[in-house]
């Protein structure tokens, strides 16, 4: 018996078409005698009646203060309200099925709400009802604290509810349903000669999608690495297979480079030296900006400047802790990141090179870069951000890999 977890996303519950998809992939597995454990989103994205940006909306509306506790409340709905409709889809097909919250599915969560971290998993009912012969379908994204608190994981937390009760119940392999057929070397919106990645290994999956790349969420590929579950993105929609990540990946690849990501919501930060702040009070922003909990990228310190790269979402706080400390500072919104992935680039000269000369080629000027031993990122203004994703996609030979 092979204990699979299926994690379904929001597009891929999105009507009924996409519904009966879904049971299709369900009814396969069991028909290979495998033993599926569900894990489903929200419904849809925003504009959708239960997507959790749409119930956010609804609160906001009645009232513009809505509090962290109340707002866990109402996002941990939409995935509830998924399990319930998948339940009833696969009893109409005639299997048996029953629906369980984050909190009957044993995930215990600290209070830190709206970004919680699981503490523990008690698979308990989970593996009853494994043992009683039905399809446990279990509302991703949410938890219950100690204290009886319902709490949410943060963005992408559907994925890491999966990795986790993976891990929780020694689950054989992790399938990540989506509405693309897998990894890709980049993303094809961008990219014309982007290509489907049969294999990748673990650290590239969670720096791709730590670097921009949304379709699965880097915490279940950590949590997947960490338990050795392999775990395969496929599409919802057709019987491909999809681009298996485990421990090895694909040995076979012909370029030190797997893929290429990109972010666009970040905002670039230069705080100047003028009568009060000079370089070494300057220094002090980054421990102002990690004791509220702000992670900052593309540090460049001078003696006159201090610059630095923070997530759009941050951009309220930030401001307020620079102004509160009298910093002279301005905020430019116009930049990208664009980041090269791959663990084969580790112990490989030129790989610096051939990024700065392919972009200067292409007339693109690069503002900051960034390395460690698989990801080199660079900060480009957004008007070159399809040009450069292009150029080093070419460059790298990415059209040569996959499938």
């Amino acid at each position: 018996m092979s204990i699979v977890v299926l994690k379904f996303g929001g597009t891929s519950l999105k009507n009924e078409e996409s519904r009966n998809a879904a049971v299709d992939r369900i009814e396969a597995s069991l028909n290979k005698g495998n033993k599926p454990v569900v894990i489903v989103s929200a419904i849809g994205r925003k504009g959708s009646a239960y997507a959790t940006d749409t119930l956010i909306e609804m609160a906001k509306n009645t009232f513009s203060e809505l509090a962290n506790r109340e707002k866990d409340l109402i996002m941990s709905c939409g995935e509830i309200i998924s399990s319930v409709i998948m339940v009833q889809h696969l009893k109409k097909n005639g299997i048996n099925a029953k629906a369980l919250t984050g909190a009957q599915a044993g995930i215990l969560t600290d209070e830190n709400y709206c970004n919680s971290d699981v503490l523990n998993i008690n698979p308990e009912n989970i593996l009853r009802l494994i043992n009683e012969n039905m399809v446990p379908v279990i509302a991703g994204f949410q938890g219950i604290s100690e204290n009886g608190e319902i709490t949410t994981l943060g963005r992408g937390g559907s994925d890491t509810t999966a990795s986790i009760i993976a891990a929780g119940i020694s689950a054989d392999k992790i399938e990540i349903y989506t509405d693309v057929e897998g990894l890709l070397t980049g993303d094809p919106n961008f990219i014309e000669k982007a290509k489907f990645l049969d294999k990748t290994n673990y650290t590239e999956a969670c720096e791709l999608a730590y670097q921009g790349a949304e379709v699965i969420h880097p915490a279940a590929a950590e949590i997947a690495m960490k338990n050795k579950i392999p775990i395969e993105v496929k599409s919802t929609f057709n019987n491909k297979e999809g681009t298996i990540i485990d421990k090895l990946g694909d040995k076979k690849k012909l370029t030190p480079i797997t893929g290429l990501a990109s972010r666009e919501d970040i905002f670039y930060t230069e705080i100047k030296a003028h009568q009060g702040i000079n370089y070494d009070n300057g220094l002090q922003i980054f421990q102002l900006l990690a004791d509220a909990g702000i992670s900052v990228d593309f540090i460049n310190i001078r003696e006159s400047v201090i610059s630095f790269v923070i997530n759009n979402d941050k951009r309220n706080l930030t401001e307020k802790i620079m102004n509160k400390n009298g910093f002279d500072f301005d905020i430019y919104q116009e930049y990208v990141k664009i980041s090269i992935v791959g663990g084969g680039m580790t112990g490989q000269p030129g790989i610096m090179a051939r990024i700065v000369n392919t972009l200067n080629e292409v007339g693109i000027k690069i503002y900051q870069t960034t390395d460690s031993h698989t990801v080199i990122s660079c900060l480009i203004k957004e008007e070159d951000k399809i040009k450069a994703l292009n150029a080093l996609h070419d460059a790298f030979n990415l059209n040569t890999i996959g499938g």
